[in-house]
């Protein structure tokens, strides 16, 4: 039996959160540093959370210290759990269902790649009730550059199943250019979806291996797995 290892994205790939991370974002920002800051100069779709921090301590003029990093993350993190259940977030178009056809194949192992801090993810799918299907993930913790996540996450898989997972049974499964470009940076294969802020026509300039407008169609995202 040869094993896949599925990596999902989380913000516009599983649930929308309504706005929750941003505020949350602010609400820290401001409570840490004592500076309001409306988010529209940074860059959020597809970035870690860690990558977030810089962009905005720089922008700022603030330096990028360990200190100011932690309390930017410390922040963030403190408010989170209060906006998500005051936001109109959700779980996406077929995603329980395709994780609970998933979950039980021992041919699959399920697992995070996410530019969510470790908590801040353990925060998110425990609210939307989807935390206990993965086994593990790569987080914004791990690095602050995207591409750098897969190498993270295929050690981890190695360390629990004890093979190598070779790039063509690793599938990345997100809803920006980034998730494509992430999972090019390992040579695995990039399943886009259009539930986020790009549509399938800019997803489908980048060449992903898969497109899919939202995941609801579950036998045939099923088929791409064998």
């Amino acid at each position: 039996m040869e094993k896949k290892l599925l990596l999902f994205d989380i913000d516009g790939t599983l649930l929308t959160s309504g706005g929750a991370g941003e505020r949350a974002l602010r609400r820290g920002f401001q409570a840490r540093f004592g500076i309001e800051d409306d988010l529209a100069k940074v860059e959020i779709a597809g970035r870690t959370d860690s990558g977030i921090a810089r962009q905005m301590l720089a922008y700022h003029g603030l330096p990028e210290t360990p200190e100011n990093l932690t309390a930017f993350f410390d922040g963030y993190l403190q408010f989170l759990p209060e906006e998500l259940p005051t936001s109109p977030g959700h779980l996406l178009p077929g995603i329980v269902t395709l994780l609970e056809a998933l979950k039980p194949r021992p041919d699959i192992v399920l697992a995070l790649l996410t530019g969510n801090l470790a908590r801040g993810a353990e925060i998110k799918l425990t609210h939307y009730g989807v935390w206990h299907y993965f086994e593990f993930g790569a987080y914004a913790d791990d690095h602050h550059d995207r591409n750098q996540l897969g190498h993270f996450a295929r050690q981890r898989a190695k360390e629990r199943h004890g093979i190598e997972f070779p790039p063509e049974r690793i599938f990345v499964l997100g809803d920006t250019p980034h998730d494509i470009t992430c999972a090019r940076a390992i040579g695995a294969k990039a399943v886009a979806i259009a539930t986020g802020k790009f549509t399938a026509a800019e997803l489908g300039t980048l060449g992903p291996d898969f497109l899919f407008t939202d995941l609801s169609d579950v036998p045939s995202v099923l088929k791409i797995f064998g």
